[in-house]
């Protein structure tokens, strides 16, 4: 295939009150036309430095010390604003991790897309701009949402609509900065089937930054893996995989979790990436369990070790036969105590009022989101909230929070009521109940330093600490001292969200309530919050409702598991019997979309009855997506929940014919 861009030695540092700092280092690929290569790595390692390189972007405090970037043999690195300019979006494009911030609130999608086109004169002959508009929405598998603007877009929407933008001009290169990171595992592979299709129909190469190695298992064709600003490891996605070459790779890989029967643990990196302990020889060599003392003071290089493989190790032989260490002796004990419930909801059922244009347009009716919930969560059980985007799991955290005042039902926190707002909450009710939220860059305040951020529930809630308190906090989260001075901006996705997870944990609150908090950290580090989550839990009873889409690390971390669809529960199951119990139609469905680490060519099961809709507040609502679906009951009645040895199922289908439903096989 012929080379369409290549990176030569490329060296990039960030400047500070101490000097430059190298974050990037002698790091050469390429990428053929119609390749998508995956860049891999911890939070931190540099491979969104890299990626953004390719189109000329770069922080006020960094710089290029080394290398070129040649794109059909022109150095881009050489061009001024304006050729810079010219080439992004029309040859090179970008689909970045947060389209909430990336579209413009302001302004309809529509034109927004319109935009592009016309900056870049990219209108093909004998088509109009509004039927070229539309063209491109179909491309993405959406209806025309031209005059929608992003709030009124769900979160798969909104990034359907960046893509859409990035191909408006037929890019010959994508760009893709952790495109799925916190949507839905259904959306998620909505999304991996379109950019699959679009490179097929489109020729595009792509360069896929990301920390999910499963996702990138199902698109890509090679993989470079990067540590501490260097690559240690170079070869096609299968092979990487299956056969690793680089210690680090090999931890990385044994840290995902798994949705397999029996995989609850995982075989992790140890330690955590300290740039003041780096050696002048292998970066990697003080969390290496294959180092030798050569190591320390003998730099690596890529060097080809197979068919189309490279690593940096001068080991690379052992790490297909040693086996990694257990990371934690830590393993999940199921709750099964029957003590009282420090968590209570009873019929709870929430709504959203309209406001503004949508009130006049109408009516300021409530508009019902969450609908008679029941659930309990007892001291040290872990009660996993799963369902898609859309399906109320935040909603309901933010009632019990106080955030949402409830339509009706009550909300009880060790035996008594809870205010239905934050103000008529108790101080003591206050520290018990700690929120975590999913997006750390609205939650961390970017003018506090992190020392800053910790101290303040501290001082809130009139706790006595010591600076030992702070740095133990932050390495409960595999973090350093070195951090305490540094603010947000000066940290990475990941890193952000620990310091959100941290300042938590400093109050020892009862009842954490986790909203999706680990889906932007990659997957060394979700194993070590795991394992800390699973300690607390363990050693000091605290309860967790835990919010996520990611079933293999519910399978990790949860004593049982609520299952969300339009605001209904749909079933909810012990853990353990995920694999033995009757699954609700819908729990299958999550089930399949997992991602595993081999190409699975997945595609969605179809519905039974595409057409037959369910009535609003009788009916069923998976009603007309359900592949299992049953006459038109389903669409006219509510179905009432049958109970199972673990748990229950809201499904007309009776259990035992559930039960004899077809085996899953994910997660391979």
């Amino acid at each position: 295939m012929t080379t369409l861009i290549e990176i030569r030695n490329l060296g990039i540092a960030y400047g500070g009150q101490t000097g430059w700092t190298d974050v990037v280092e002698e790091v050469s690929f390429e990428i053929a036309r119609g390749e998508t290569f995956g860049l891999v790595g911890e939070s931190g390692c540099g491979k969104s430095t890299v990626a953004y390189r390719l189109l000329g972007y770069g922080s006020p405090n960094s710089r290029v010390q080394t290398g070129q970037v040649l794109f059909e043999g022109q150095d881009l690195l050489t061009l001024d604003a304006k050729a810079l300019a010219d080439m992004r979006g029309n040859r090179i494009a970008l689909i970045p991790q947060n389209p909430t911030t990336a579209l413009s609130p302001g302004m309809r999608v529509g034109q927004q897309i319109r935009e592009m086109i016309l900056t870049h004169r990219a209108l093909p002959n004998g088509i109009s701009m509004v039927d070229r508009i539309r063209e491109l929405f179909a491309l993405v598998g959406l209806p025309d949402v031209s005059r929608r603007y992003p709030h009124e877009l769900s979160g798969g929407q909104q990034q359907r609509v960046t893509i859409a933008m990035a191909v408006a001009c037929n890019p010959d290169l994508l760009v893709l900065d952790e495109p799925t990171t916190g949507l839905d595992v259904t959306t998620q592979r909505q999304i991996i089937q379109l950019l699959s299709d679009l490179r097929s129909r489109i020729g595009m190469a792509m360069l896929y930054v990301t920390h999910d190695l499963a996702l990138l298992a199902q698109i890509a064709d090679r993989v470079g893996v990067m540590y501490a600003g260097k690559l240690v490891e170079v070869a096609r996605c299968g092979t990487l995989l299956s056969h690793p070459a680089h210690p680090y790779s090999s931890g990385l890989i044994a840290s995902i979790p798994s949705t397999l029967p029996g995989h609850n643990g995982a075989r992790g990196l140890r330690g955590v990436l300290r740039r003041d302990q780096i050696s002048s020889g292998c970066k990697f060599e003080p969390r290496c369990d294959h180092a030798t003392a050569t190591c320390r003071s003998i730099p690596q290089a890529l060097v080809a070790v197979g068919d189309a493989q490279s690593v940096a190790c001068m080991h690379w032989s052992d790490v297909a036969v040693k086996q990694l260490p257990i990371s934690s002796n830590v393993v999940a004990i199921r709750s099964k105590q029957e003590s009282e419930a420090l968590l209570s909801l009873d019929k709870l059922s929430l709504s959203y009022s309209r406001t503004g244009w949508l009130a006049g347009m109408f009516g300021n009716a409530p508009v019902p989101i969450v609908r008679d919930i029941d659930l309990e969560l007892r001291a040290g059980e872990v009660v996993a909230l799963v369902g898609e985007s859309g399906s109320g799991k935040s909603t309901i955290a933010r009632a019990i929070s106080g955030r949402l005042a409830p339509a009706s039902g009550t909300i009880n926190l060790d035996g008594r009521p809870l205010s239905p707002t934050l103000a008529g909450r108790t101080v003591q009710q206050l520290r018990e109940m700690q929120y975590i939220f999913q997006n750390p860059d609205a939650s961390l305040n970017p003018r506090r330093s992190v020392r800053a951020i910790l101290e303040r529930p501290l001082k809130h809630f009139g706790i006595e600490f010591t600076p030992e308190t702070l740095v133990a906090a932050l390495e409960n989260v595999g973090m350093h001292a070195d951090y305490l001075d540094r603010f947000p901006e000066q940290l990475s996705g990941g890193q952000r969200q620990r310091i959100a997870i941290a300042r938590a944990l400093l109050v020892n609150p009862k009842l954490l309530i986790c909203d999706e908090i680990l889906s932007a950290l990659d997957v060394s580090v979700q194993a070590k919050i795991v394992e800390l989550l699973l300690s607390l839990k363990e050693q000091h009873s605290v309860a967790m409702l835990f919010i996520s889409h990611d079933l293999a690390v519910v399978r990790q971390l949860a004593d049982r598991v609520a299952v969300l669809y339009r605001g209904e529960l749909m079933q909810m199951v012990d853990t353990d019997a995920l694999d033995s119990s009757p699954l609700h139609p819908y729990t299958e469905m999550l089930l399949r979309a997992t991602p595993g680490l081999r190409k699975d060519h997945y595609v969605p099961r179809p519905a039974a009855m595409p057409n037959s809709q369910p009535i609003p507040g009788k009916g069923c609502p998976l009603a007309g997506r359900c592949p299992r679906q049953v006459g038109t009951i389903c669409a006219e009645r509510r179905p009432i929940p049958q109970m199972t040895q673990a748990g229950f199922i809201r499904c007309h289908i009776p259990v035992a014919e559930l039960a004899q439903g077809v085996q899953l096989s994910v997660g391979e």
